[in-house]
């Protein structure tokens, strides 16, 4: 990943509706949701939460599936595993030690 598809990727998920939908979908990961469940569950019209989605998707971190007449949206979990790696690959200056703590909460979740 780059650094102008991260930013594409933090950016999307710096809107509060977009970052629950995005909680939501990795909760319902690998079965995903109708875009009308996931507009109910949040409360916001269908219309607001499509466009929504479509920014998600842009950025990598929603993917769409039509399956007969509906259409399932599925978060993008390799995209959610690249924009993780992109934050934490340089932090520890190449000391694994550093990012331990990291990966066992990450683990333990």
């Amino acid at each position: 990943m780059d650094s102008m598809h991260a930013l594409d990727a933090l950016a999307a998920l710096s809107q509060q509706t977009r970052l629950e939908a995005f909680r939501l979908l990795v909760r319902h990961e690998p079965a995903g949701l109708p875009a009308g469940d996931i507009a109910r569950l949040l409360d916001v019209p269908p219309n607001t939460l499509s466009t929504h989605l479509g920014i998600l998707g842009r950025a990598g971190l929603v993917l769409s599936e039509r399956q007969g007449r509906v259409i399932i949206q599925r978060a993008d979990i390799d995209g959610l595993r690249a924009l993780m790696l992109f934050l934490a690959k340089d932090c520890c200056e190449g000391r694994a030690e550093l990012c331990e703590p990291l990966l066992a909460d990450l683990a333990c979740s």
